[in-house]
C-alpha cells in the first residue's frame, strides 16, 4: 500500500497539539495491553515520551525524503537492538500509536487516517527490523566496557576512559550511548572525545547534570575496574565526505568532544587541511582540555586555537564564541563543523551565514548541558 503523505500530515496536525498526551497513552495502552514489555523501559518515563514525539515529528516531516528517512530509520532499528526489540514487537506499538492518536483527535479522526498510519508504519517497522537483522549478523546488540581511567577534571566534570570487550567500529564525530550498573534500562548518548584507535579505547567528556542520574553515576560513583555498558555508535557529523583545505570546528563547553576526535584524525591525513579550533566557555576555569588541546595544536602543525570566555572579568575580552568567530578572518569555502548547545550552535550558524559561508559547509550537533549529544530519538534516554 502507497504511503499518503498528505493524509499523514493532516492526521498529525489535529494531535499535535496534543502530542504529549498522545505519548502518554500510547505507552498507558502499551503496558495495559502488553504487560510484558514494560521491563524493556526506564522506571521513569518523561523523557522517554519526549524521545517518541521527536521521532514522530522526525517521521512525519520526513515522508516525502525516503532515502533520509530510511538511513534514519535504519539506524533506529539498529539501536532498538539493546533493548530487546524483536520484529515481533512492531505490530503492537503500531496499533497502540494508532489507537492513542485516534483517541485524542476529539472525535475528528478519520478511518482514511488509520489506514494511512497503518501503511507508514509498516515501512517504518519494516525498515527497522530488517536494519536491526543485517547488524545482527556483525555485531552485539550492546558492549561491555571496562573503565581504565577516570579524571575528575572538576567538580562536574570527568574524562572516562573505557575498553570495550570486543571492536567498537566508530567514525571520528559520533557518539556512542551508556548504561551504568547503578540504573539499568536509562541510556544517555555521549559522543566519543577521540578517533578509532589501535588499543579500542575510547574517551568521554562527561559533565554532571543536577539531578541527572547517569553523568552523576559516571563522574562519582564509577571508578577504574568498574563496567558500564555501550550502545552501537550513531551520529553523521564525521569527516569521511570533505574534500576541504581549510576546517573550522567551533565547540561550546563539552561540545568540545566530538570535533576534538575529528581534528585528531585530521593529524594523520596525508593531505592535511588546515583547522581553527574556536572553543567557548563562560568562564576561564571551565577549559577542562586545554592542556590536551595546546599538546594537539603541536602534533597537527596546521591548526590554530583560540578560547572564546563569555563571562569571565579576569579573561578580557568577554564575548560569545560566535562574536570570537566573528573578529577571525576565514575562507569563504571553509567547512564548518559545530557543536554546543542549541543556543549556541543558532547563534554561530547565523553568525557563519551573515560572513558569507555556504550554509551547505556548515555541519552541526547540539548537546545538552551534559556534554550528551542531543539526537532526534533514543528509545529509552534517562537522566
Amino acid at each position: 500500500m502507497a504511503i499518503d503523505t498528505a493524509l499523514i500530515r493532516r492526521s498529525w496536525s489535529l494531535v499535535e497539539p496534543r502530542s504529549g498526551k498522545v505519548a502518554a497513552d500510547f505507552y498507558a495502552l502499551l503496558f495495559s495491553r502488553y504487560p510484558q514489555v514494560r521491563g524493556m523501559f526506564p522506571a521513569a518515563m518523561d523523557l522517554q515520551r519526549d524521545r517518541l514525539l521527536h521521532a514522530l515529528t522526525r517521521v512525519v516531516l520526513s515522508l516525502g525524503e525516503i532515502e533520509g528517512l530510511t538511513t534514519y530509520l535504519g539506524q533506529l532499528g539498529r539501536d532498538h537492538r539493546k533493548y530487546g526489540v524483536v520484529p515481533e514487537h512492531y505490530p503492537l506499538l503500531g496499533a497502540c500509536l494508532i489507537t492513542a492518536m485516534r483517541v485524542n483527535a476529539q472525535g475528528v479522526w478519520l478511518p482514511a487516517y488509520d489506514q494511512a498510519w497503518a501503511a507508514a508504519y509498516d515501512l517504518i517497522a519494516r525498515v527497522m527490523s530488517e536494519a536491526a537483522e543485517r547488524d545482527s549478523h556483525a555485531s552485539p546488540p550492546y558492549w561491555t566496557a571496562t573503565v581504565v581511567g577516570h579524571e575528575l577534571r572538576s567538580h562536574d566534570l570527568a574524562v572516562i576512559v573505557l575498553r570495550p570487550s570486543h571492536p567498537y567500529l566508530f567514525q571520528a564525530g559520533q557518539y556512542t550511548t551508556v548504561q551504568t550498573r547503578q540504573w539499568p534500562r536509562v541510556w544517555r548518548p555521549y559522543s566519543i572525545a577521540n578517533p578509532p584507535r589501535e588499543d579500542n579505547l575510547i574517551s568521554l567528556h562527561v559533565r554532571v547534570v543536577p539531578g541527572g542520574w547517569v553523568s552523576t553515576a559516571l563522574a562519582h560513583r564509577t571508578a577504574v575496574g568498574d563496567t558500564v555498558f555501550l550502545g552501537a555508535p550513531r551520529g553523521s557529523m564525521v569527516l569521511s565526505r570533505s574534500t576541504a583545505s581549510h576546517l573550522v570546528f567551533i565547540a561550546g563547553g563539552t561540545g568540545l568532544a566530538p570535533l576534538k576526535a575529528i581534528i585528531e584524525e585530521t593529524a594523520w591525513m596525508h593531505e592535511r587541511p588546515s583547522v581553527d579550533l574556536f572553543h567557548g566557555v563562560r568562564l576561564r576555569s571551565q577549559a577542562y582540555d586545554l592542556p590536551d588541546l595546546l599538546r594537539l595544536r603541536e602534533q597537527h602543525g596546521r591548526m590554530r586555537f583560540v578560547l572564546a570566555v563569555s563571562d569571565d572579568p579576569a579573561h578580557p575580552p568577554r564575548e560569545s564564541v560566535a562574536d570570537t568567530v566573528a573578529r577571525h578572518r576565514l575562507p569563504a569555502d571553509s567547512e564548518v563543523f559545530i557543536c554546543g548547545s542549541p543556543g549556541m550552535v543558532q547563534a554561530c550558524t547565523a553568525r557563519l551565514l551573515r560572513m558569507g559561508v555556504s550554509g551547505h559547509n556548515v555541519h552541526m550537533e547540539a548537546v545538552d548541558e551534559g556534554g550528551l549529544a542531543l539526537p532526534w530519538a533514543a528509545p529509552s534516554v534517562g537522566r
